[in-house]
Protein backbone atom coordinates (compact mmCIF):
# COMPACT_ATOMS: atom_id res chain seq x y z
CA UNK A 1 0.00 0.00 0.00
CA UNK A 2 2.58 2.26 0.86
CA UNK A 3 4.24 1.86 -2.67
CA UNK A 4 0.92 2.71 -4.05
CA UNK A 5 0.50 6.05 -2.47
CA UNK A 6 4.58 7.03 -3.45
CA UNK A 7 3.54 6.03 -7.33
CA UNK A 8 0.10 8.09 -6.99
CA UNK A 9 1.87 10.84 -5.49
CA UNK A 10 5.04 11.02 -7.62
CA UNK A 11 3.68 13.54 -10.22
CA UNK A 12 3.49 15.86 -7.59
CA UNK A 13 7.03 15.31 -6.36
CA UNK A 14 8.02 15.68 -10.13
CA UNK A 15 5.77 19.03 -10.19
CA UNK A 16 6.97 20.88 -7.07
CA UNK A 17 8.77 23.68 -7.82
CA UNK A 18 12.31 24.47 -8.69
CA UNK A 19 14.25 27.31 -8.37
CA UNK A 20 14.66 28.17 -11.76
CA UNK A 21 16.98 30.87 -13.16
CA UNK A 22 14.79 32.83 -14.99
CA UNK A 23 15.94 34.45 -18.19
CA UNK A 24 16.71 38.17 -18.50
CA UNK A 25 14.42 38.86 -20.72
CA UNK A 26 11.07 41.32 -20.29
CA UNK A 27 8.00 39.17 -18.77
CA UNK A 28 6.01 37.76 -21.79
CA UNK A 29 2.47 39.16 -22.15
CA UNK A 30 -0.69 38.27 -24.28
CA UNK A 31 -3.79 40.22 -24.36
CA UNK A 32 -6.49 37.37 -24.52
CA UNK A 33 -9.57 39.13 -26.08
CA UNK A 34 -12.39 36.97 -24.61
CA UNK A 35 -13.89 38.55 -22.27
CA UNK A 36 -10.13 40.14 -21.76
CA UNK A 37 -7.32 39.95 -20.27
CA UNK A 38 -4.07 40.70 -19.57
CA UNK A 39 -1.91 37.63 -18.98
CA UNK A 40 1.70 38.02 -18.02
CA UNK A 41 3.96 35.44 -18.36
CA UNK A 42 7.86 33.89 -17.51
CA UNK A 43 10.42 32.59 -19.59
CA UNK A 44 12.19 29.27 -18.64
CA UNK A 45 14.91 27.72 -20.83
CA UNK A 46 13.21 28.79 -24.11
CA UNK A 47 9.52 27.97 -22.73
CA UNK A 48 7.24 31.18 -22.21
CA UNK A 49 4.12 29.78 -19.73
CA UNK A 50 1.22 31.69 -18.73
CA UNK A 51 -0.17 29.89 -15.84
CA UNK A 52 -3.88 30.61 -13.82
CA UNK A 53 -6.08 31.88 -16.63
CA UNK A 54 -9.29 31.76 -15.73
CA UNK A 55 -11.44 30.83 -18.09
CA UNK A 56 -15.00 30.47 -16.18
CA UNK A 57 -16.34 32.44 -13.32
CA UNK A 58 -15.52 30.85 -9.74
CA UNK A 59 -17.77 27.83 -8.98
CA UNK A 60 -18.01 29.00 -5.23
CA UNK A 61 -21.73 29.54 -3.43
CA UNK A 62 -24.60 29.47 -5.34
CA UNK A 63 -22.28 28.39 -8.37
CA UNK A 64 -21.30 25.11 -5.96
CA UNK A 65 -22.83 22.10 -8.04
CA UNK A 66 -23.62 24.47 -10.86
CA UNK A 67 -22.60 23.87 -14.50
CA UNK A 68 -19.61 26.54 -15.67
CA UNK A 69 -20.41 29.79 -15.93
CA UNK A 70 -18.75 31.66 -18.78
CA UNK A 71 -16.57 34.55 -17.67
CA UNK A 72 -18.71 37.82 -18.97
CA UNK A 73 -16.58 40.41 -18.23
CA UNK A 74 -12.74 41.25 -18.30
CA UNK A 75 -10.70 39.75 -15.62
CA UNK A 76 -7.95 42.31 -15.84
CA UNK A 77 -4.37 41.67 -15.24
CA UNK A 78 -3.40 37.87 -14.85
CA UNK A 79 -0.14 37.02 -12.98
CA UNK A 80 0.80 33.98 -14.70
CA UNK A 81 4.06 33.60 -13.78
CA UNK A 82 2.39 31.37 -10.20
CA UNK A 83 1.58 28.44 -9.81
CA UNK A 84 -2.30 27.87 -10.56
CA UNK A 85 -4.98 26.65 -7.63
CA UNK A 86 -5.77 23.41 -8.04
CA UNK A 87 -9.64 22.39 -7.47
CA UNK A 88 -10.57 20.71 -4.11
CA UNK A 89 -8.58 16.94 -4.26
CA UNK A 90 -10.02 13.85 -2.51
CA UNK A 91 -6.60 11.88 -1.81
CA UNK A 92 -8.06 9.43 0.65
CA UNK A 93 -11.15 8.72 1.94
CA UNK A 94 -12.26 9.67 5.51
CA UNK A 95 -14.37 6.54 5.82
CA UNK A 96 -13.29 4.58 9.37
CA UNK A 97 -12.81 1.78 7.53
CA UNK A 98 -9.93 2.67 5.10
CA UNK A 99 -8.12 2.79 8.21
CA UNK A 100 -5.07 3.50 8.16
CA UNK A 101 -5.06 5.52 5.21
CA UNK A 102 -8.63 7.38 6.37
CA UNK A 103 -6.28 9.63 8.68
CA UNK A 104 -4.09 10.71 5.75
CA UNK A 105 -7.20 12.10 4.09
CA UNK A 106 -7.92 13.45 7.56
CA UNK A 107 -4.78 15.81 7.28
CA UNK A 108 -5.27 16.04 3.80
CA UNK A 109 -8.91 17.35 4.18
CA UNK A 110 -7.77 20.23 6.44
CA UNK A 111 -7.87 23.93 5.52
CA UNK A 112 -4.44 23.86 6.62
CA UNK A 113 -3.08 21.59 4.03
CA UNK A 114 -5.64 22.66 1.22
CA UNK A 115 -3.77 25.90 1.05
CA UNK A 116 -0.46 24.29 1.44
CA UNK A 117 -1.40 22.40 -2.03
CA UNK A 118 -3.33 25.77 -3.18
CA UNK A 119 -6.71 24.01 -3.57
CA UNK A 120 -10.19 25.36 -3.64
CA UNK A 121 -13.32 25.77 -4.97
CA UNK A 122 -12.08 28.97 -7.19
CA UNK A 123 -9.89 26.82 -9.66
CA UNK A 124 -11.28 26.98 -13.55
CA UNK A 125 -8.00 28.39 -14.60
CA UNK A 126 -6.05 27.42 -17.67
CA UNK A 127 -2.38 27.11 -18.41
CA UNK A 128 -0.37 27.87 -21.69
CA UNK A 129 3.04 27.20 -22.57
CA UNK A 130 4.71 28.01 -26.06
CA UNK A 131 8.46 28.54 -27.16
CA UNK A 132 10.07 31.79 -26.82
CA UNK A 133 9.48 33.94 -29.43
CA UNK A 134 5.91 33.01 -30.12
CA UNK A 135 3.64 35.73 -31.72
CA UNK A 136 0.41 35.75 -32.56
CA UNK A 137 0.73 35.31 -36.24
CA UNK A 138 2.53 31.82 -35.41
CA UNK A 139 -0.11 29.59 -35.53
CA UNK A 140 0.95 26.55 -34.09
CA UNK A 141 -0.90 23.53 -33.50
CA UNK A 142 -2.36 22.76 -29.98
CA UNK A 143 -2.17 19.77 -27.79
CA UNK A 144 -4.50 20.13 -25.57
CA UNK A 145 -4.24 18.18 -22.35
CA UNK A 146 -6.74 16.64 -19.50
CA UNK A 147 -5.07 15.34 -16.27
CA UNK A 148 -6.02 12.13 -14.95
CA UNK A 149 -6.58 10.70 -11.29
CA UNK A 150 -9.40 9.05 -11.41
CA UNK A 151 -11.81 11.66 -11.64
CA UNK A 152 -10.80 12.66 -7.71
CA UNK A 153 -7.99 14.16 -7.76
CA UNK A 154 -5.16 16.01 -9.98
CA UNK A 155 -4.82 19.33 -11.15
CA UNK A 156 -2.65 21.48 -13.68
CA UNK A 157 -0.18 22.23 -11.15
CA UNK A 158 0.88 18.87 -11.27
CA UNK A 159 1.78 18.55 -15.06
CA UNK A 160 4.35 20.89 -16.38
CA UNK A 161 4.59 20.98 -20.29
CA UNK A 162 8.01 22.55 -20.50
CA UNK A 163 9.82 19.43 -21.79
CA UNK A 164 7.04 18.49 -24.23
CA UNK A 165 7.42 22.24 -25.63
CA UNK A 166 11.40 21.79 -25.63
CA UNK A 167 10.76 18.13 -27.35
CA UNK A 168 8.32 19.70 -30.52
CA UNK A 169 10.89 22.44 -30.48
CA UNK A 170 13.92 19.82 -31.39
CA UNK A 171 12.06 17.76 -33.40
CA UNK A 172 11.01 20.15 -35.39
CA UNK A 173 7.69 20.48 -35.01
CA UNK A 174 6.55 23.40 -31.91
CA UNK A 175 3.81 23.61 -30.35
CA UNK A 176 1.60 25.50 -28.06
CA UNK A 177 0.81 23.04 -24.97
CA UNK A 178 -2.89 23.90 -22.93
CA UNK A 179 -3.57 21.88 -19.60
CA UNK A 180 -6.94 22.34 -18.19
CA UNK A 181 -7.95 22.79 -14.47
CA UNK A 182 -11.43 20.74 -13.74
CA UNK A 183 -13.74 19.77 -11.15
CA UNK A 184 -13.09 16.48 -9.75
CA UNK A 185 -14.64 14.02 -6.72
CA UNK A 186 -18.08 15.61 -5.75
CA UNK A 187 -16.98 18.98 -6.78
CA UNK A 188 -17.13 17.75 -10.29
CA UNK A 189 -19.29 14.38 -10.55
CA UNK A 190 -21.55 14.02 -7.47
CA UNK A 191 -24.68 12.20 -8.88
CA UNK A 192 -28.12 11.61 -7.69
CA UNK A 193 -31.69 12.44 -8.73
CA UNK A 194 -31.39 15.69 -7.07
CA UNK A 195 -28.32 16.27 -9.59
CA UNK A 196 -30.31 15.50 -12.46
CA UNK A 197 -32.97 17.52 -11.95
CA UNK A 198 -30.50 20.37 -11.29
CA UNK A 199 -29.21 19.68 -14.83
CA UNK A 200 -25.67 19.46 -12.83
CA UNK A 201 -24.97 16.35 -13.55
CA UNK A 202 -20.75 15.94 -15.21
CA UNK A 203 -19.54 19.25 -13.99
CA UNK A 204 -16.06 18.23 -14.88
CA UNK A 205 -16.72 16.81 -18.20
CA UNK A 206 -18.40 20.68 -18.97
CA UNK A 207 -15.53 22.02 -16.94
CA UNK A 208 -13.05 20.75 -20.17
CA UNK A 209 -15.75 21.53 -22.50
CA UNK A 210 -15.68 24.98 -21.56
CA UNK A 211 -11.92 25.17 -21.42
CA UNK A 212 -12.19 23.79 -25.12
CA UNK A 213 -14.21 27.05 -25.95
CA UNK A 214 -11.65 29.73 -23.67
CA UNK A 215 -8.95 27.87 -26.13
CA UNK A 216 -11.19 28.48 -29.24
CA UNK A 217 -11.84 31.76 -28.68
CA UNK A 218 -8.38 33.25 -27.11
CA UNK A 219 -5.60 30.45 -28.32
CA UNK A 220 -4.78 32.83 -31.34
CA UNK A 221 -3.90 35.19 -29.30
CA UNK A 222 -1.14 32.72 -28.10
CA UNK A 223 0.31 31.91 -31.21
CA UNK A 224 -1.92 28.92 -31.21
CA UNK A 225 -4.33 27.75 -34.38
CA UNK A 226 -7.36 27.24 -33.04
CA UNK A 227 -8.21 24.96 -35.75
CA UNK A 228 -5.70 22.41 -34.59
CA UNK A 229 -6.42 21.53 -31.56
CA UNK A 230 -5.69 17.67 -30.48
CA UNK A 231 -6.95 16.78 -26.92
CA UNK A 232 -4.72 14.23 -25.28
CA UNK A 233 -5.28 12.94 -21.46
CA UNK A 234 -4.17 9.83 -19.19
CA UNK A 235 -6.20 7.49 -16.89
CA UNK A 236 -9.34 9.52 -16.31
CA UNK A 237 -8.23 12.25 -18.58
CA UNK A 238 -8.06 9.85 -21.51
CA UNK A 239 -11.43 8.68 -20.50
CA UNK A 240 -12.49 12.60 -20.86
CA UNK A 241 -11.07 12.34 -24.20
CA UNK A 242 -13.50 9.72 -25.16
CA UNK A 243 -16.31 11.48 -23.12
CA UNK A 244 -15.42 14.81 -24.68
CA UNK A 245 -16.09 13.00 -28.66
CA UNK A 246 -19.24 11.31 -27.00
CA UNK A 247 -20.79 14.63 -25.32
CA UNK A 248 -24.21 16.43 -27.16
CA UNK A 249 -24.02 12.68 -28.91
CA UNK A 250 -20.60 13.50 -30.87
CA UNK A 251 -21.42 17.27 -31.54
CA UNK A 252 -18.09 19.28 -30.92
CA UNK A 253 -18.98 22.70 -32.81
CA UNK A 254 -18.89 25.84 -31.42
CA UNK A 255 -19.49 28.99 -33.43
CA UNK A 256 -19.93 26.19 -36.21
CA UNK A 257 -16.53 25.00 -35.94
CA UNK A 258 -14.85 21.84 -34.79
CA UNK A 259 -13.22 22.23 -31.37
CA UNK A 260 -10.45 19.54 -31.78
CA UNK A 261 -9.61 18.03 -34.58
CA UNK A 262 -7.85 14.63 -33.06
CA UNK A 263 -7.53 12.62 -29.49
CA UNK A 264 -4.80 10.85 -27.93
CA UNK A 265 -5.87 8.34 -25.07
CA UNK A 266 -3.38 6.89 -22.45
CA UNK A 267 -4.94 4.27 -20.82
CA UNK A 268 -8.39 4.65 -21.04
CA UNK A 269 -11.35 5.11 -23.53
CA UNK A 270 -14.96 3.96 -22.59
CA UNK A 271 -16.53 3.13 -19.24
CA UNK A 272 -20.05 1.98 -19.26
CA UNK A 273 -21.94 3.06 -16.36
CA UNK A 274 -25.38 3.25 -15.17
CA UNK A 275 -27.16 6.55 -15.19
CA UNK A 276 -26.69 9.50 -13.06
CA UNK A 277 -29.89 8.79 -11.24
CA UNK A 278 -29.02 5.01 -11.03
CA UNK A 279 -28.75 2.91 -7.54
CA UNK A 280 -24.65 3.89 -7.10
CA UNK A 281 -25.30 7.30 -8.03
CA UNK A 282 -27.81 7.86 -5.65
CA UNK A 283 -26.33 6.16 -3.14
CA UNK A 284 -22.98 7.91 -3.15
CA UNK A 285 -25.72 11.22 -2.96
CA UNK A 286 -27.32 10.17 -0.17
CA UNK A 287 -24.02 9.64 1.34
CA UNK A 288 -22.70 12.94 0.89
CA UNK A 289 -26.14 14.68 2.54
CA UNK A 290 -25.79 12.82 5.46
CA UNK A 291 -22.28 13.54 5.79
CA UNK A 292 -22.74 17.18 5.47
CA UNK A 293 -25.86 17.13 7.89
CA UNK A 294 -28.65 17.69 5.29
CA UNK A 295 -30.38 15.01 5.29
CA UNK A 296 -33.50 17.06 6.99
CA UNK A 297 -33.42 19.67 4.47
CA UNK A 298 -36.37 20.15 2.53
CA UNK A 299 -34.03 20.68 -0.33
CA UNK A 300 -30.76 19.02 0.14
CA UNK A 301 -28.91 20.32 -2.86
CA UNK A 302 -29.41 23.93 -1.53
CA UNK A 303 -27.91 22.66 1.76
CA UNK A 304 -24.91 21.53 0.25
CA UNK A 305 -24.25 24.67 -1.17
CA UNK A 306 -24.81 26.06 1.80
CA UNK A 307 -22.24 24.74 3.55
CA UNK A 308 -18.67 26.01 4.21
CA UNK A 309 -16.42 24.90 2.33
CA UNK A 310 -14.75 22.49 4.73
CA UNK A 311 -17.91 20.90 5.63
CA UNK A 312 -18.45 20.29 2.03
CA UNK A 313 -15.05 18.79 1.69
CA UNK A 314 -15.34 16.37 4.41
CA UNK A 315 -18.73 15.60 3.21
CA UNK A 316 -17.87 14.61 0.27
CA UNK A 317 -14.70 13.08 0.65
CA UNK A 318 -15.79 10.27 3.26
CA UNK A 319 -17.10 7.88 0.62
CA UNK A 320 -14.87 5.13 -1.00
CA UNK A 321 -12.00 6.06 -2.77
CA UNK A 322 -9.76 4.97 -4.91
CA UNK A 323 -6.81 4.88 -3.09
CA UNK A 324 -8.65 2.40 -1.05
CA UNK A 325 -10.38 -1.24 -1.19
CA UNK A 326 -12.61 -0.19 -3.57
CA UNK A 327 -10.12 0.81 -6.45
CA UNK A 328 -11.33 1.93 -9.41
CA UNK A 329 -14.94 1.15 -8.85
CA UNK A 330 -15.03 4.99 -8.39
CA UNK A 331 -17.96 7.01 -6.53
CA UNK A 332 -17.27 9.73 -9.13
CA UNK A 333 -17.74 9.16 -12.58
CA UNK A 334 -19.23 10.66 -15.17
CA UNK A 335 -22.61 9.12 -16.16
CA UNK A 336 -25.10 9.35 -18.52
CA UNK A 337 -27.45 12.49 -17.78
CA UNK A 338 -29.81 12.69 -21.22
CA UNK A 339 -28.21 16.10 -22.02
CA UNK A 340 -24.71 16.18 -22.48
CA UNK A 341 -23.92 12.45 -22.37
CA UNK A 342 -27.35 11.07 -23.69
CA UNK A 343 -26.32 7.16 -22.59
CA UNK A 344 -23.84 5.04 -21.72
CA UNK A 345 -20.25 5.62 -23.35
CA UNK A 346 -20.50 2.04 -24.99
CA UNK A 347 -24.44 2.64 -25.92
CA UNK A 348 -23.09 5.49 -27.77
CA UNK A 349 -20.20 4.11 -29.72
CA UNK A 350 -22.54 1.48 -31.05
CA UNK A 351 -24.57 3.54 -32.23
CA UNK A 352 -22.34 5.92 -34.01
CA UNK A 353 -22.85 9.31 -31.91
CA UNK A 354 -19.13 10.30 -31.68
CA UNK A 355 -17.03 12.96 -33.38
CA UNK A 356 -14.92 11.38 -36.33
CA UNK A 357 -11.88 12.43 -35.94
CA UNK A 358 -8.66 10.06 -35.74
CA UNK A 359 -6.99 9.05 -32.06
CA UNK A 360 -3.96 7.21 -31.07
CA UNK A 361 -5.29 5.10 -27.76
CA UNK A 362 -3.30 2.56 -26.24
CA UNK A 363 -2.37 1.19 -22.64
CA UNK A 364 0.38 -0.16 -20.47
CA UNK A 365 0.72 -3.86 -20.09
CA UNK A 366 0.36 -3.89 -16.12
CA UNK A 367 -2.86 -1.81 -15.81
CA UNK A 368 -4.24 -3.22 -12.92
CA UNK A 369 -1.71 -4.23 -10.74
CA UNK A 370 -1.32 -0.50 -8.70
CA UNK A 371 -4.60 -1.50 -7.43
CA UNK A 372 -4.29 -4.74 -6.72
CA UNK A 373 -2.32 -3.55 -4.10
CA UNK A 374 -5.10 -2.43 -1.86
CA UNK A 375 -6.63 -6.32 -2.20
CA UNK A 376 -4.02 -8.78 0.03
CA UNK A 377 -7.29 -10.30 1.53
CA UNK A 378 -8.07 -12.32 -1.58
CA UNK A 379 -6.65 -15.80 -1.23
CA UNK A 380 -9.01 -17.63 -3.74
CA UNK A 381 -10.93 -17.42 -7.32
CA UNK A 382 -13.94 -17.51 -4.57
CA UNK A 383 -12.88 -14.63 -3.12
CA UNK A 384 -12.20 -12.43 -6.46
CA UNK A 385 -16.01 -13.69 -7.31
CA UNK A 386 -17.17 -12.03 -4.27
CA UNK A 387 -15.13 -8.90 -4.51
CA UNK A 388 -16.30 -8.14 -7.96
CA UNK A 389 -19.62 -8.93 -6.48
CA UNK A 390 -19.36 -7.07 -3.72
CA UNK A 391 -17.28 -3.85 -4.49
CA UNK A 392 -17.87 -3.66 -8.91
CA UNK A 393 -21.01 -5.29 -9.78
CA UNK A 394 -23.27 -6.05 -7.40
CA UNK A 395 -26.56 -5.92 -9.55
CA UNK A 396 -24.66 -9.11 -12.03
CA UNK A 397 -25.61 -12.36 -11.60
CA UNK A 398 -22.66 -13.82 -9.24
CA UNK A 399 -22.67 -16.89 -12.37
CA UNK A 400 -21.68 -14.05 -14.91
CA UNK A 401 -18.92 -12.69 -12.23
CA UNK A 402 -17.83 -16.95 -11.94
CA UNK A 403 -17.71 -16.99 -15.58
CA UNK A 404 -15.07 -14.06 -16.03
CA UNK A 405 -12.95 -14.62 -13.50
CA UNK A 406 -12.63 -18.64 -15.20
CA UNK A 407 -11.12 -17.31 -18.34
CA UNK A 408 -7.93 -15.85 -15.89
CA UNK A 409 -6.87 -19.78 -15.74
CA UNK A 410 -3.93 -19.63 -14.43
CA UNK A 411 -2.08 -16.41 -13.15
CA UNK A 412 0.98 -17.97 -14.56
CA UNK A 413 -0.16 -16.96 -18.17
CA UNK A 414 -3.03 -14.91 -17.53
CA UNK A 415 -2.05 -12.69 -14.63
CA UNK A 416 -0.60 -9.40 -13.91
CA UNK A 417 2.23 -8.46 -14.73
CA UNK A 418 2.00 -10.28 -17.39
CA UNK A 419 5.10 -12.53 -18.79
CA UNK A 420 6.37 -13.07 -15.21
CA UNK A 421 5.26 -17.06 -14.96
CA UNK A 422 5.88 -17.70 -11.01
CA UNK A 423 6.85 -14.39 -9.89
CA UNK A 424 5.89 -10.94 -8.82
CA UNK A 425 2.52 -13.10 -6.99
CA UNK A 426 2.32 -10.69 -4.24
CA UNK A 427 -0.39 -12.43 -2.45
CA UNK A 428 -2.20 -15.90 -3.69
CA UNK A 429 -5.03 -13.84 -6.22
CA UNK A 430 -2.77 -10.98 -6.65
CA UNK A 431 -2.03 -11.51 -10.10
CA UNK A 432 -5.53 -12.92 -10.93
CA UNK A 433 -7.19 -9.58 -9.75
CA UNK A 434 -4.72 -7.12 -10.95
CA UNK A 435 -4.88 -8.98 -14.59
CA UNK A 436 -9.24 -8.50 -14.36
CA UNK A 437 -8.90 -4.67 -13.33
CA UNK A 438 -6.98 -3.87 -15.50
CA UNK A 439 -8.40 -5.44 -18.56
CA UNK A 440 -12.43 -3.92 -17.65
CA UNK A 441 -11.06 -0.72 -16.82
CA UNK A 442 -8.42 -0.32 -19.56
CA UNK A 443 -7.10 -3.28 -22.07
CA UNK A 444 -9.80 -5.23 -23.18
CA UNK A 445 -12.52 -2.06 -23.30
CA UNK A 446 -9.62 -0.20 -25.07
CA UNK A 447 -10.00 -3.18 -27.97
CA UNK A 448 -14.08 -3.79 -27.76
CA UNK A 449 -13.64 0.54 -28.55
CA UNK A 450 -11.84 -0.23 -31.19
CA UNK A 451 -13.79 -3.02 -32.94
CA UNK A 452 -16.46 -1.23 -32.36
CA UNK A 453 -15.72 2.59 -33.84
CA UNK A 454 -13.55 0.34 -36.65
CA UNK A 455 -17.11 -1.63 -37.54
CA UNK A 456 -18.99 1.70 -37.03
CA UNK A 457 -17.03 4.42 -39.16
CA UNK A 458 -14.26 2.15 -40.98
CA UNK A 459 -12.82 5.49 -42.81
CA UNK A 460 -12.14 6.86 -39.42
CA UNK A 461 -8.48 6.67 -38.77
CA UNK A 462 -7.19 4.75 -35.78
CA UNK A 463 -3.66 3.56 -33.86
CA UNK A 464 -3.54 1.65 -30.74
CA UNK A 465 -0.10 0.83 -29.05
CA UNK A 466 0.76 -1.25 -25.86
CA UNK A 467 3.76 -0.37 -23.49
CA UNK A 468 6.05 -2.99 -22.28
CA UNK A 469 9.28 -0.29 -21.03
CA UNK A 470 8.66 -1.01 -17.37
CA UNK A 471 9.21 -4.82 -17.52
CA UNK A 472 11.05 -6.38 -15.13
CA UNK A 473 9.92 -3.77 -12.10
CA UNK A 474 9.18 -5.76 -9.66
CA UNK A 475 5.14 -6.54 -8.79
CA UNK A 476 4.18 -3.30 -10.83
CA UNK A 477 6.04 -4.49 -14.18
CA UNK A 478 4.67 -1.85 -16.57
CA UNK A 479 2.23 -0.38 -14.36
CA UNK A 480 -0.99 2.33 -14.35
CA UNK A 481 0.57 5.67 -14.66
CA UNK A 482 4.09 4.83 -15.68
CA UNK A 483 3.81 6.50 -19.07
CA UNK A 484 3.73 9.87 -16.82
CA UNK A 485 7.24 9.36 -16.29
CA UNK A 486 8.03 7.92 -19.85
CA UNK A 487 6.02 10.18 -21.99
CA UNK A 488 4.64 13.55 -20.30
CA UNK A 489 8.02 14.18 -18.78
CA UNK A 490 10.04 12.55 -20.63
CA UNK A 491 11.98 11.44 -17.44
CA UNK A 492 14.22 8.49 -18.52
CA UNK A 493 15.44 9.45 -22.45
CA UNK A 494 15.03 5.93 -23.71
CA UNK A 495 13.74 4.58 -27.05
CA UNK A 496 10.09 4.97 -25.53
CA UNK A 497 10.25 8.31 -24.87
CA UNK A 498 11.65 9.33 -27.75
CA UNK A 499 9.40 7.39 -30.27
CA UNK A 500 6.29 8.05 -28.61
CA UNK A 501 6.80 11.35 -28.34
CA UNK A 502 7.87 11.49 -32.19
CA UNK A 503 5.17 9.83 -33.09
CA UNK A 504 2.71 12.05 -30.76
CA UNK A 505 4.02 15.64 -32.57
CA UNK A 506 3.37 14.39 -35.97
CA UNK A 507 -0.14 13.24 -35.29
CA UNK A 508 -0.71 16.56 -33.63
CA UNK A 509 0.82 17.91 -36.87
CA UNK A 510 -0.83 15.42 -39.48
CA UNK A 511 -3.35 13.44 -38.27
CA UNK A 512 -1.07 10.53 -38.82
CA UNK A 513 1.61 9.42 -36.20
CA UNK A 514 3.80 8.35 -39.22
CA UNK A 515 3.83 11.37 -41.25
CA UNK A 516 7.20 13.26 -40.40
CA UNK A 517 7.78 11.22 -37.44
CA UNK A 518 11.32 9.73 -38.89
CA UNK A 519 10.13 6.57 -36.93
CA UNK A 520 9.35 3.11 -38.52
CA UNK A 521 5.29 2.78 -40.15
CA UNK A 522 2.78 2.39 -37.63
CA UNK A 523 -0.25 0.74 -39.31
CA UNK A 524 -3.45 1.83 -38.76
CA UNK A 525 -5.55 -1.14 -35.78
CA UNK A 526 -7.82 -1.86 -38.56
CA UNK A 527 -5.24 -3.17 -40.68
CA UNK A 528 -4.46 -6.46 -39.11
CA UNK A 529 -4.89 -5.01 -34.96
CA UNK A 530 -2.08 -5.05 -34.53
CA UNK A 531 -0.32 -2.99 -31.19
CA UNK A 532 2.43 -0.93 -31.75
CA UNK A 533 4.86 -2.52 -28.51
CA UNK A 534 6.97 0.27 -27.08
CA UNK A 535 9.95 -1.12 -24.97
CA UNK A 536 12.81 0.30 -23.61
CA UNK A 537 15.02 -0.43 -25.86
CA UNK A 538 13.15 -0.80 -29.01
CA UNK A 539 9.88 -1.21 -30.52
CA UNK A 540 7.70 -3.86 -31.81
CA UNK A 541 4.46 -5.29 -33.27
CA UNK A 542 2.49 -7.50 -31.01
CA UNK A 543 -1.73 -9.26 -32.25
CA UNK A 544 -3.94 -7.74 -30.11
CA UNK A 545 -5.64 -11.24 -29.29
CA UNK A 546 -3.95 -12.03 -26.20
CA UNK A 547 -6.65 -13.19 -23.59
CA UNK A 548 -9.42 -12.96 -26.36
CA UNK A 549 -11.32 -15.60 -24.12
CA UNK A 550 -12.03 -13.01 -21.51
CA UNK A 551 -12.30 -9.98 -23.85
CA UNK A 552 -15.10 -12.65 -25.65
CA UNK A 553 -16.82 -12.74 -22.40
CA UNK A 554 -16.85 -8.98 -22.11
CA UNK A 555 -18.27 -8.30 -25.06
CA UNK A 556 -20.95 -11.10 -24.34
CA UNK A 557 -21.97 -9.33 -21.26
CA UNK A 558 -21.12 -6.34 -21.13
CA UNK A 559 -24.67 -4.57 -19.47
CA UNK A 560 -23.73 -6.68 -17.04
CA UNK A 561 -20.59 -4.66 -15.84
CA UNK A 562 -21.87 -1.40 -15.73
CA UNK A 563 -20.21 1.05 -12.82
Amino acid sequence: MKAAVLLSLLPLAIAAPAAEPLEKRASPTVIAPSPGATVVGKSVLGVETFNGIPFAKPPTGNLRLKPPQPLTSSVGKVDGSQIPKACPQFFFSLDESNFPTNLLGVILNTPLFQTVTNAGEDCLTINVQRPAGTTSASKLPVLFWIFGGGFELGSTQMYDGSSLVTSSILEGKPIVFVAVNYRVGGFGFLAGKEILKDGSANLGLLDQRLGLKWVADNIAAFGGDPDKVTIWGESSGAISVADQMLLYDGDNTYKGKPLFRGGIMNSGSIVPADPVDGLKGQEIYDLVVSNAGCSSSPDTLACLRSKDYTTFLNAVNNVPGILSYNSVSLSYLPRPDGTALTASPDALVRAGKYTKVPFIIGDQEDEGTLFGLFTPNLTTTQDVTQYLSTIFFPFAPKSTLQGLVATYQTTIEDGSPFRTLLLNNWYPQFKRISAIIGDITFTLSRRIFLETTTAVFPDVPSWSYLATYDYGTPILGTFHGSDLLQVFYGVLPNNAAKSIRAYYLSFVYNLDPNVGSGQSNWPRWSSGKQLKQFGALANSFVKDDFRDDSAQFLRENLEEFYI
